[in-house]
């Protein structure tokens, strides 16, 4: 009986701070939605659009390729992190969009245009999504060094 009183505490407690966990990463997402270019209502639009079009290559957790430095055997290369470990905050929310819409076959890798099934504010959605999982840090530098080079972000409305 002390037993299974001691795992059923055990399940308890775990469950418990689990969902303090939970509930720390959703405060983060919200301070970051307040201080970034993107509205809360976006990264919600841009969580189901990116499961429907980005997570089958670029993973769930937009962690991507483990290897994506490392072209494949048919000298492409694979699907890159977008969660701030690879390239892609070294670039402009424009040029973001721009390879969405039209692909990343012409930059070396095989993802295919998106611009026949998304449109612009979709485009933007899933970009905003991908961004939440952008360190501070990471967001900042891309933020200073779209400002330094003239490529601001949009200005949202908030609601």
């Amino acid at each position: 009986m002390k037993k299974i009183k001691m795992v059923f505490m055990l399940s308890v407690l775990t469950l418990f701070l689990s969902a303090c966990g939970n509930e720390e990463k959703e405060a983060v997402k919200n301070k970051q939605t307040e201080q970034r270019w993107y509205t809360k209502a976006q990264v919600t639009e841009g969580a189901g659009l990116y499961r429907s079009n980005c997570a089958m290559c670029h993973k769930v957790d937009a962690s991507g390729t483990h290897n994506w430095k490392e072209p494949l055997a048919n000298g492409k290369y694979p699907p890159p992190p977008l969660n701030g470990d690879a390239h892609a905050w070294h670039h402009s929310l424009a040029a973001l969009k721009r390879t969405i819409k039209k692909g990343g076959v012409a930059l070396g890798g095989t993802m295919p245009a998106f611009g026949n099934r998304l449109n612009d504010a979709q485009i933007e959605a899933i970009l905003a999504w991908v961004q939440t999982h952008w360190s501070d840090r990471i967001y900042q530098t891309w933020s200073q060094r779209n400002a330094q080079n003239g490529k601001m972000m949009p200005m949202m409305n908030r609601p």
